[in-house]
């Protein structure tokens, strides 16, 4: 081999491996969820690197939005139990329809959650 010859990945020789069709799609998919393409996860896992997954960054962004709305919400909750001046015509049906929109999002939040998890 010639010792004087600097190697990079795009000048070395491929590695060539066999697989089925369900073995390539799961080892496409399980790339895929790491946030690396093919070739950088197999090497990787062959030099026996720990692959970590990313999260779903789509569903941190949901995660965000409903977390903005219960904070609003709880706000405007918390400024109608100081009794103040600008809230005294708020009647207590509105803040039942409040809570309820807070239990709606949590549920939606949990829901969320528990897509990014099970990925």
């Amino acid at each position: 081999m010639d010792t004087d010859r600097k190697y990079t990945r795009k000048n070395s020789p491929p590695l060539k491996i066999y697989c089925l069709p369900q073995e390539a799609q799961a080892i496409k998919a399980q790339a895929r969820a790491a946030g690396l393409s093919v070739a950088a996860y197999l090497r990787n896992v062959g030099l026996g690197m720990e692959v970590k997954s990313i999260l779903d960054y789509a569903r941190i962004d949901d995660l965000a939005k409903v977390n903005g709305d219960l904070g609003r919400m709880g706000g405007l909750l918390k400024l109608w139990l100081t009794n103040d001046e600008r809230l005294r015509q708020v009647k207590a049906e509105e803040i039942r329809a409040v809570l309820t929109k807070i239990e709606r999002n949590q549920d939606a939040m949990r829901a969320i959650m528990q897509t990014v998890l099970s990925r």
